[in-house]
C-alpha cells in the first residue's frame, strides 16, 4: 500500500484536481491519499479568525467567497451546484466565527476549529469527484482517527490510540480512501491541528502505522532542491537524500518537507518520495536509508528572518541549573530554537530564533530570571534583528578536512559577515547566522562553490562606453563562448553606463546587445549607479570604471569597502596622496576586494603585474627608465617637420591614441602620474609633488581654455617644435619623453636618445620600460609593446577582470 500526500498548489482548481485524479488513476490500489487546503483557503481561514477577532464584519464576506469558491470547484468537478457536506462545514465555521466576533478573543481552540476546516473542504471535493469517476473511493474524517492531547495548534499525537484507530477503521478501506491532513482531536472530539507541515504529518503517521511501502509528497516542485529556488536560480533536485540529511534541512529552513513529518516514516524505515504534480513523469527526490551516495554536500538551507538572541552574565557556569531553566521557558512558549551556540570564556549563550518568537522570548526570559539579575547571574540580555540563517547539510561531510574552511573562505571573500558559527554534533551540517541583505549573495556564491564549482558566474558592473569602453565590451562578447566553455566563467554585464544612461539587469545584459540596452536605460546618475550595485548585492561583483572622471575615482573606497572589487585605467585615485593610495590598497586586502591598475601605465602591457611579481618574489628596484606615454612616443616619431605639430596631435586623437583631451598627454601630466605609481608599486612612500618635470612645451601652450586655443597655440610654436626635432637630427638622436627613477629621484623630460641606446628605435606608439632590480642589474628586464590605443587598453581591463575571476583568496 501505497500512501500519496496532496498539497494545496496540487489542489487549487478543477485542472489541478483532475491532474490529482489522472496520478491517482495511474497508480495501484489500495491507496492512501491525504489532502492539504485548497490553494490559499488555509491563509484565508487565517483571515477571516483575525477579521472576527477584530470585530470586523468583512470576515462574513470573506467566508462567502470562500463557500463559493469550494461550491463552484465541486461543481464542476461532480455537475451538482449544492453539497451538504460543504455546507455544514461553512454552517460550522460561521457559528464558531461569530462566538469569535462577539467575544472579540481568538483562542488557539478557535483557530484549530477554523484553520482545519480548509483539509475538510477539500477531502469531501476529492472523494466525491473520484466516485464520480468511478472509482472506489472512501472518506474518512482524520479526527476520528488521529488522537492527540489539547496542545492546540502543534498537538502531540496519542500514537498508541491512532494506531487501534487506524486498525480498526482499516476493515472499511476501499481502493483509495482519502484523509483530510493537519486535522486531529482530543479524546472529548475538539479539533486539534499538527502544526506545521501538518498534512504530511498525517500522511506519515498513517503510512509509519500501515506499514507502507512508500510516502509520495506531490507539490509544486520537481524534489528537493540543492537551495530555495527562489533565490537560487541554478539550484537543481537532488535524487536521493538520507533520513538525517532531510531532517537537518527541514531543520534549518528548507520547506519542502518538514521536520516533524520525517519521523513517524523514518522511524519505520518507510521511504518518502517528493514529487511535482504538474510534472508527474520526473523523478523526484527519494528520502530513505539507501547507502552510497558520495555527494559531500547535499543541500544549502536557509531561513530569512532570524532573530539573534544573547544571554551573558559572569556566572552562567556556576549556576547548575541555568540552561535547564532557559530552554524550559522558550520550550514552555513554544519558541523555537533554530541556532545554538556557547562563548565560555566570555559566558555568553547566542541562541538563533525566528522573528516571529524573538519578543515573547525576550519577555519571558526577563521574567523566569527577574530574580536571577538582581544576583547578576545574567548580566545581559539582547535581542538583535535582521538576520538569517544558512546551514550546509551532508551526511559525508563528516570527518571531512576542510569544509568548513571553504564555506567561510568563500563567505569572506564576498564579504560576507558572520554573527555566530555552529556546528552540529552529527556533523552533518555546518551552520551560521549572517545578515539578511546578504542571504542571497551567500547562498549563491555557495552554491557555486559546493555544486557548480565548475563554472563561476562573474558580474560585471561598467561605467564609460567611449572607444576603450566599447572595445572592452565587445571583446567580452566574442569571448564569452570560449570562456565558458575552456575556463568555466560566466561573465554578466549587469549594470552598463555612460556620461547620459545607465541600465541594469540583475540576470546579465545580452552582451551582443549592450548597446540597445544602454540606449534604452534611463538618466544616468553616478550615486544611483553605486547605490543600484550596492544594493544589488551579488557576488563575484566588479566594477569598471573606464573614464577619467575625479568624482568616480573618489568612491572606490567605497565600493571596496562593499567587498567589490574595482578594475580601472584612471589614473587619478592612485596618484593622490599616498595615504589615500594606501588606503586603497588596504581596504581591498581588509575586506577581500581587488584594486587591480595594470592599465594605469602602458595600457595592456603587463607592467605593474610583473613589477608586482618582482617585488613578492623578494626582488628590489634600484632604478626604472621609461617610455610611459604612447602618444607623446607617437607625436615625435610621427613628426618630421613636413606637417605642422598640431596637425600630427588631432591625427594621434583621431586613432585613438590620445587621452580624450590630448593635453593631459602632451603636458606631461599623465607621465607623471605612471610614473608616480610605478614608484609606489615598487614599495616607496612618494607624492606627486616630489618628482621633477621639465616640461617640453613653449610656456605659451601650457595654458589653454578651451582645445582648440590650445591647436592655436601650438601651432603659432611650430618653429620651435622645427628646431628640436632638427637638432635631433642633426645630432643623429631621438627624441623621447623618458620618465625615470634612481636614487630616490623621479624625473620626466624630453631627452635625445643616442642610437646606442634600447629607446632609440622604440618605434609608433609603443611604450617601453627598463627594470634594473638586486637580480636584473647588469641587464634589465625590459617590457615593451604598443602603449595606446582602445584595443590595447581594452585588453588590459579585461586581463585584471580575469585576474579576478580566476583568483582564489
Amino acid at each position: 500500500m501505497k500512501v500519496l500526500k496532496f498539497g494545496g498548489s496540487s489542489l487549487g482548481s478543477s485542472e489541478s484536481l483532475q491532474r490529482v485524479r489522472a496520478i491517482i488513476g495511474s497508480d495501484k490500489f489500495p491507496l492512501i491519499v491525504v489532502v492539504s487546503a485548497t490553494g490559499n483557503t488555509t491563509d484565508e481561514l487565517q483571515q477571516v479568525s483575525q477579521l472576527a477577532c477584530h470585530g470586523d464584519l468583512s470576515y462574513l464576506s470573506l467566508l462567502l467567497q470562500l463557500e463559493e469558491h469550494h461550491l463552484k470547484l465541486y461543481s464542476d468537478l461532480v455537475g451538482e451546484t449544492e453539497n451538504n457536506e460543504i455546507l455544514s462545514v461553512f454552517d460550522q465555521l460561521r457559528q464558531v466565527c461569530k462566538g469569535v466576533y462577539l467575544l472579540k478573543e481568538l483562542t488557539d481552540k478557535s483557530l484549530d476549529f477554523i484553520l482545519g476546516s480548509g483539509e475538510l473542504l477539500s477531502s469531501i471535493i476529492l472523494s466525491a469527484f473520484l466516485v464520480k469517476e468511478g472509482v472506489d473511493a472512501t472518506l474518512f474524517d482524520s479526527r476520528q482517527i488521529i488522537k492527540t492531547d489539547n496542545s492546540f495548534g502543534n498537538a502531540l499525537v496519542d500514537f498508541e490510540r491512532t494506531k487501534r484507530n487506524l486498525e480498526e477503521s482499516s476493515s472499511r478501506f476501499t481502493e483509495v480512501n482519502v484523509f483530510p491532513g493537519f486535522i486531529a482531536s482530543t479524546d472529548g472530539e475538539q479539533t486539534t491541528t499538527l502544526g506545521r507541515g501538518g498534512s504530511d504529518y498525517t500522511a506519515s503517521i498513517l503510512a509509519s502505522i500501515l506499514k507502507a511501502e512508500v510516502v509520495e509528497i506531490w507539490t509544486d516542485v520537481d524534489g528537493i532542491m540543492t537551495a530555495d529556488p527562489r533565490l537560487v536560480n541554478r539550484s537543481h533536485t537532488l535524487k536521493h537524500v538520507s533520513y538525517r540529511e532531510a531532517l537537518e534541512l527541514s531543520h534549518f529552513g528548507a520547506k519542502v518537507l518538514y521536520f516533524q513529518s520525517i519521523l513517524p516514516a523514518y522511524k519505520e524505515g518507510i521511504p518518502l518520495k517528493v514529487k511535482n504534480t504538474f510534472s508527474p513523469a520526473l523523478e523526484g527526490t527519494l528520502v530513505s536509508n539507501r547507502i552510497g551516495d558520495t555527494d559531500l554536500i547535499k543541500g544549502i538551507a536557509s531561513t530569512d528572518d532570524i532573530s539573534v538572541l544573547s544571554v551573558s552574565g559572569n556566572h552562567l557556569h556556576s549556576n547548575d541549573d541555568f540552561f535547564s531553566r532557559l530552554f524550559k521557558v522558550l520550550a514552555d512558549e513554544k519558541v523555537h530554537v533554530v541556532f545554538t551556540t556557547y562563548a565560555n570564556a566570555e559566558y555568553t549563550v547566542t541562541l538563533g530564533l525566528r522573528s516571529t518568537d524573538s519578543a515573547r522570548a525576550l519577555k519571558s526570559i526577563k521574567a523566569e530570571f527577574k530574580n536571577s539579575e538582581n544576583s547578576k547571574t545574567i548580566q545581559s540580555l539582547v535581542v538583535d534583528e535582521g538576520y538569517s540563517l544558512l546551514a550546509l547539510v551532508g551526511d559525508n561531510m563528516r570527518d571531512q578536512v576542510g569544509v568548513s574552511g571553504k564555506m567561510f573562505n568563500v563567505l569572506g571573500k564576498n564579504g560576507v559577515s558572520i554573527k555566530a558559527i555552529a556546528q552540529g554534533s552529527s556533523e552533518r551540517n555546518i551552520s551560521a547566522i549572517i545578515p539578511k541583505s546578504d542571504l542571497n549573495k551567500a547562498l549563491n556564491v555557495l552554491h557555486e562553490s559546493f555544486f557548480l564549482s565548475e563554472v563561476k558566474r562573474i558580474n560585471l558592473f561598467v561605467i564609460g562606453t567611449g572607444n576603450v569602453g566599447k572595445a572592452f565590451l565587445n571583446q567580452v562578447t566574442k569571448q564569452f563562448s570560449y570562456l565558458k566553455k575552456h575556463h568555466q566563467l560566466n561573465i554578466k554585464a549587469i549594470g552598463v553606463a555612460n556620461s547620459r544612461k545607465m541600465n541594469f539587469n540583475k540576470d546579465g545584459i545580452p552582451l551582443s546587445k549592450w548597446e540597445k540596452y544602454l540606449n534604452e536605460g534611463e538618466k544616468f546618475s553616478t550615486k544611483d549607479f553605486i547605490n543600484t550595485m550596492t544594493e544589488l548585492n551579488f557576488r563575484n561583483s566588479i566594477f569598471i570604471d573606464i573614464t577619467g572622471a575625479p568624482d568616480i575615482s573618489n568612491l572606490y573606497l567605497e565600493i571596496l569597502k562593499k567587498s567589490i572589487s574595482v578594475v580601472t585605467p584612471n589614473k587619478i585615485a592612485a596618484t593622490r596622496s599616498y595615504e589615500d593610495y594606501l588606503a586603497l590598497k588596504s581596504s581591498a586586502k581588509r575586506y577581500r576586494s581587488q584594486f587591480l591598475i595594470e592599465t594605469n601605465v602602458c595600457a595592456g602591457l603587463p607592467v605593474l603585474s610583473t613589477l608586482s611579481d618582482l617585488i613578492r618574489s623578494g626582488d628590489k628596484v634600484i632604478k626604472m627608465e621609461a617610455v610611459l606615454s604612447g602618444t607623446l612616443n607617437f607625436l615625435f616619431n610621427e613628426y618630421d617637420g613636413s606637417k605642422p605639430f598640431s596637425e600630427v596631435i588631432k591625427y594621434a586623437k583621431a586613432l585613438g591614441y590620445t587621452e580624450p583631451d590630448p593635453r593631459l598627454d602632451i603636458s606631461g601630466e599623465d607621465v607623471m602620474r605612471k610614473l608616480l605609481i610605478l614608484i609606489r608599486e615598487s614599495g616607496h612612500a612618494v607624492e606627486m609633488n616630489q618628482l621633477e618635470a621639465t616640461p617640453f612645451l613653449p610656456s605659451s601652450c601650457q595654458q589653454s581654455e578651451t582645445l582648440d586655443e590650445f591647436y592655436a597655440k601650438v601651432e603659432a610654436e611650430e618653429e620651435y617644435f622645427k628646431s628640436l626635432y632638427q637638432k635631433s637630427l642633426d645630432s643623429n638622436t631621438r627624441l623621447k619623453v623618458v620618465a625615470s627613477y634612481a636614487n630616490g629621484v623621479g624625473t620626466v623630460s624630453l631627452k635625445e636618445i643616442a642610437s646606442s641606446h634600447p629607446f632609440y628605435n622604440l618605434e609608433g606608439k609603443d611604450n617601453v620600460v627598463l627594470f634594473y632590480t638586486n637580480r636584473y642589474n647588469e641587464q634589465p628586464l625590459v617590457i615593451k609593446g604598443a602603449g595606446a590605443g582602445a584595443e590595447v587598453t581594452a585588453s588590459g581591463i579585461f586581463a585584471d577582470v580575469l585576474r579576478i575571476a580566476q583568483s582564489d583568496f
